[in-house]
């Protein structure tokens, strides 16, 4: 019995790019496009209705960003692998979206055949990193920098909006306290003083674009 082919939509607001990403897509045999989208919203909306296997989600979208879609899709079906086509290669990116339960993590500008790869890997339990985006993360990891947690980084892109430890914590369900713990936390180990410290932070890092409100 011939295995059902992989179910892939695709989100990103560029006609043209979802557009190139698709037909690539079609001409594989195994893989089946569900569905193309334009929006994050969008993404959250229907993922239920097309039911795909791995959704190739860009980051930079207007209104609902990447990051909050990838968690709200994954709550919603949790059987849907996130896979992030971008092009943005900063490793805060790249890492936050891990933290956030994508997948991978493929550059726009990758060879066509390597989202193949990319998609045949995810679906096979791993994880993919394209080469430049192993590459952008290997100056973090060498420098020995602990890590954010992803409940770190929430508050972080929280914090970075202006948003008070107040509203912070009623915006995630937790006290006051933890909050403040948190942002000690975030604020020892990236090497930062003041909450003007990690909004400069997160927009010179790319963090604040993954909301929609960036830059």
């Amino acid at each position: 019995m011939t295995a059902r082919p992989t179910r892939v939509a695709v989100v990103d607001d560029h006609p043209m790019v979802a557009e190139g990403i698709q037909s690539i897509l079609e001409t594989y045999d195994d893989i089946e496009v569900v569905g193309v989208v334009s929006c994050g919203q969008d993404a959250v909306d229907r993922v239920t209705e097309l039911a795909p296997d791995v959704m190739l989600l860009d980051l930079n979208m207007p209104g609902l960003g990447g990051l909050s879609a990838t968690e709200i899709i994954l709550e919603r079906r949790p059987a849907t692998r996130i896979l992030i086509l971008s092009m943005h290669d900063s490793p805060e990116y790249i890492s936050t979206a891990l933290s956030h339960g994508a997948r991978g993590y493929v550059l726009k500008d990758v060879p066509t055949d390597e989202i193949k790869t990319a998609i045949d890997a995810v679906m096979q339990g791993q994880e993919y990193l394209c080469t430049g985006a192993k590459r952008s993360l290997k100056p973090r990891i060498a420098d020995g920098r602990e890590p954010l947690t992803s409940r770190e980084q929430t508050i972080l892109l929280e914090l970075a909006q202006g948003r008070s430890n107040k509203d912070v914590a009623a915006a995630l369900d937790i006290s006051v306290r933890t909050v403040e713990t948190h942002r000690k936390n975030i604020k020892r180990k990236l090497g930062i003083s003041s909450t003007a410290g990690l909004t400069r932070y997160a927009l010179e890092h790319g963090v604040l674009q993954g909301t929609g409100r960036g830059l």
